[in-house]
């Protein structure tokens, strides 16, 4: 009798165990292999300068700025030689050329700008500079209104910014800029010029606080979808903190002090335009350099330290690649120190002034590029070999993020079940605009569709456009398809058990 007990029980163990077995699939668990190529990808890298992916670079140590784009013919080849090839085209054109008459805006311009960036695989990163030196003065009816150039409090301005027609016209400009461009899909980013040779901001500590605050509000309050850049490290100001504080950009103090919190605050990336100045020789009067005096102290003092997390970092280089290794000598060794204080600070994109890389630093740059900006790394995924329909696809998943900063872009990470008869994309984990650098836990569970065929899918991930869900990012993995994707393995949709 208790023999029969026993065997009863035994059985009815073993078929709950079975039961359990059935109603708990397989878990798929892929390990994807990281790779080290260069990613041309959105919003980071090399950018080109007054010129698109496939123009001829500027020559030797010479490069053009300030004057509209001339448009060589373009034989539809849009790779670069002996230069990155690039998502970015950064413009910089004079006042004068974008208002040449009072109140009259020559928007084809710019128009035409976006539109050949777009169609060579670029966004447009721009600024308008106020005037510059030698003979290149702002436009021509202000000159006539406000009166020949005079000594000014700085020995590059030239004119008063303090007269109250400069904001109201060149302010007026950058109001009407942004009316007419804010949240343009193709414009990466506009930079916050103010005054100084080429809109680079010299002396914007001298500015009235009326008159700083007036002319930073004309961007802040114009440009509230398109990212804004702001340059508050030119080495001339005894605190770059007078810059920022008081306004309405989000800025944080070593001893504590910040701009104040709330959705009021705006998230400003910074930039640097002389990257790689390594010498006081250039600056005898001051007796500095950019790189180990300036930007590690202005940095910090301007209160931009930890902007990179929600703004992107973009620097300038200090004259040419050539001119490095020609005229200043500078070895690998300097190469990588400037490379590798870049990175320290976060960056993100980098103006090489469209002048050739030599080719014995070729490997140096690959390296840069591979830190620079966001680089994802899925490291692990593990998900269900089979699941309901109308039920739920819990999955794991750990990446890295081995770059320096994150992505900035509202893109989203997603998944895509793909058979003959169905293709089927199931957006996943929130906003990865805070993938900071390291590692990252995704985990998530995705409700299958009620309408979606049974049978076996490819399951499949890749970073997209929210808009048209088409992939926009390349992972730093292998096996990219022809569409983008990344295949992790198949997975079977069935009929729920009743």
């Amino acid at each position: 009798m208790k023999t029969n007990v026993f065997l009863f029980v035994t059985f009815i163990l073993l078929k709950i165990s079975v039961v359990q077995a059935q109603q708990k699939p397989a878990k798929i668990v892929v390990r994807p292999h990281e790779i080290q190529d260069v990613l041309n990808n959105p919003g980071i890298g090399f950018t080109t300068f007054q010129r698109f992916n496939g123009d001829f670079l500027n020559i030797l140590y010479r490069w053009t700025e300030g004057q509209p784009n001339n448009y060589p013919n373009f034989n539809g080849d849009i790779e670069n030689r002996d230069y990155p090839k690039t998502t970015i085209a950064y413009f910089r054109i004079d006042w004068k050329f974008i208002e040449p008459e009072k109140d009259q805006y020559n928007w084809p311009l710019i128009d035409k700008a976006i539109r050949t960036a777009a169609e060579r695989g670029q966004t447009l990163m721009i600024r308008i500079a106020p005037y510059e030196d030698a003979d290149r003065d702002v436009p021509k009816w202000y000159r006539e209104m406000v009166g020949k150039e005079k000594k000014e409090r700085s020995i590059k301005w030239r004119i008063d910014p303090e007269d109250p027609r400069y904001m109201q016209y060149f302010g007026g400009m950058i109001k009407a800029l942004g009316q007419r461009y804010d949240g343009h899909p193709d414009l990466e980013s506009v930079d916050v010029s103010l005054v100084g040779f080429w809109g680079e901001g010299e002396g914007s500590h001298l500015l009235s606080d009326r008159t700083r605050i007036a002319l930073i509000n004309s961007y802040l309050d114009n440009f509230k979808k398109t990212p804004l850049t702001f340059q508050p490290l030119n080495g001339d100001a005894p605190d770059p903190g007078v810059l920022v504080k008081g306004i309405n950009i989000a800025a944080y103090w070593s001893d504590g002090r910040n701009n104040g919190t709330g959705p009021q605050l705006r998230h400003l990336g910074y930039r640097m335009d002389c990257l790689g100045d390594m010498t006081t020789e250039s600056w005898p009067e001051q007796q500095w350099s950019h790189m180990k005096d300036i930007y590690p102290r202005d940095i910090v003092k301007s209160g931009m330290s930890e902007a990179w997390k929600k703004a992107p970092v973009t620097m300038e280089i200090c004259y040419t690649f050539l001119h490095w290794l020609d005229s200043l000598k500078y070895d690998e060794n300097t190469v990588n120190y400037i490379f590798d204080e870049a990175l320290k600070w976060h960056i993100s994109s980098f103006n090489a002034k469209s002048s050739a890389i030599p080719k014995v630093w070729s490997p140096l740059v690959d390296r840069w590029l591979n830190k620079m900006g966001y680089r994802f790394v899925l490291r692990k995924f593990e998900y269900p070999e089979v699941v309901d329909l109308q039920g739920q696809l819990s999955f794991s998943s750990i990446w890295e993020n081995v770059g320096v900063a994150p992505i900035y872009k509202d893109y989203k990470l997603a998944f895509r079940l793909k058979n003959s008869e169905k293709v089927q994309v199931l957006p996943a984990c929130d906003d990865i605009r805070n993938w900071l650098p390291g590692d990252i836990v995704c985990d998530e569970t995705l409700y299958i569709p009620y309408d979606l065929p049974l049978g076996t899918y490819q399951l499949e991930v890749a970073i997209v456009s929210p808009v048209t869900w088409e992939p926009r990012v390349k992972l730093a993995i292998e096996g990219r398809n022809k569409e983008g994707w990344y295949p992790l393995g198949e997975i079977r949709i069935k009929e729920p058990l009743k």
